[in-house]
């Protein structure tokens, strides 16, 4: 009688994947979908994430990190040159890169600009990650996969793997992860279990005022808004059992029209963004909190090095 041999036991792997697109590519809710939890910020207004943020996908034989980044474009301004040179940092340092395509629209010159930026990348993994299917008919989803394979060997580059994925119904984001940790080392846990993301507090609850700033505005505001919270602490007095933290954080923009803009007539805007933002960082921080906001003018703030470094960027 032969006995067979004990299975050895999964070796576990942590690393570090990138999500790359378009802007608007569906890498931020990929990226919510992913973690389980909110760590960038959404918006149907393109070039919204500003920071790579990580977000920590735990499981019991690996450690999936996650650097959500800007999107590559062509840039107008010297925040977006910033913002590209960041991108491309950030390519160079990962174990695996996915590039999103969103299933609903025809792949163009953006998502073949960014192909062609990922072939000069040897020896990174790449997946080709069909995007935002629960808009798309089979036959779109279909079409895409096909564009996607086509458009690795237009540019020369060889997807390690290709799939179709809704982070909105989450179908399939399982199987990305799993596909993503495959190409992981083997090596401990980066970061303690439970923790979801590396950003500081006053970053993430930045991120939620401008993402609640943001949202149903013109065209014009997205790229001219910045958003620093100068101080967070708990209100003084206040019994343990019902704590408050005072936030005070000023929004800029860069002409005393999208001041108007954000502010509303009467106000009313800001105090939307404000009621928005407070639930949302309330949810983040698990406390009650006061939100004061106050918006300002910056002049060009996206042009001006100095405007850049004191808005952290």
């Amino acid at each position: 009688m032969t006995t067979r041999p004990a299975e050895q036991p999964q070796a576990h792997r942590s690393g570090f994947a990138c999500l790359v697109g378009r802007p608007n590519a569906g890498k931020s809710t990929l990226t919510n979908a992913l973690v389980g939890a909110k760590v960038a910020i959404m918006s149907e207004k393109p070039q919204t994430t500003r920071h790579t943020i990580r977000g920590i996908v735990h499981r019991p034989d690996a450690q999936l990190v996650l650097v959500d980044t800007p999107g590559l474009h062509k840039p107008r301004t010297l925040l977006g040159e910033r913002l590209n040179d960041l991108v491309r940092t950030t390519w160079a340092e990962v174990d695996v890169i996915g590039m999103c395509l969103p299933a609903d629209e025809k792949i163009g010159p953006g998502d073949r600009f960014i192909a062609r930026e990922l072939a000069r990348i040897q020896r990174t993994p790449k997946i080709a990650i069909v995007t935002k299917t629960d808009l798309a008919t089979k036959k779109q989803i279909a079409e895409q996969l096909i564009a996607a394979e086509q458009l690795g060997r237009e540019v020369g580059l060889e997807w390690a793997e290709i799939v179709p994925v809704s982070a909105v119904k989450h179908y399939q984001v399982d199987l990305l992860a799993d596909l993503m940790i495959k190409y992981l080392p083997e090596g401990p846990p980066l970061y303690p279990e439970g923790e979801l993301t590396d950003e500081p507090e006053q970053v993430m609850v930045a991120e939620l005022i401008r993402e609640a700033a943001l949202e149903g505005v013109r065209d014009e505001l997205p790229h001219s808004l910045a958003v620093v919270v100068e101080e967070m602490l708990p209100r003084e007095g206040r019994p343990a059992d019902r704590p408050l933290l005072d936030i005070h954080a000023n929004l800029f923009v860069e002409r005393p029209s999208q001041k108007a803009i954000v502010i509303g007539a009467g106000g009313q805007r800001l105090k939307e963004v404000g009621t928005k933002a407070r639930r949302q960082i309330e949810a983040l921080l698990g406390t009650p909190v006061y939100l004061d906001l106050h918006v300002k003018v910056a002049k060009d703030w996206q042009r001006d090095p100095k405007q850049l470094r004191r808005l952290g960027f």
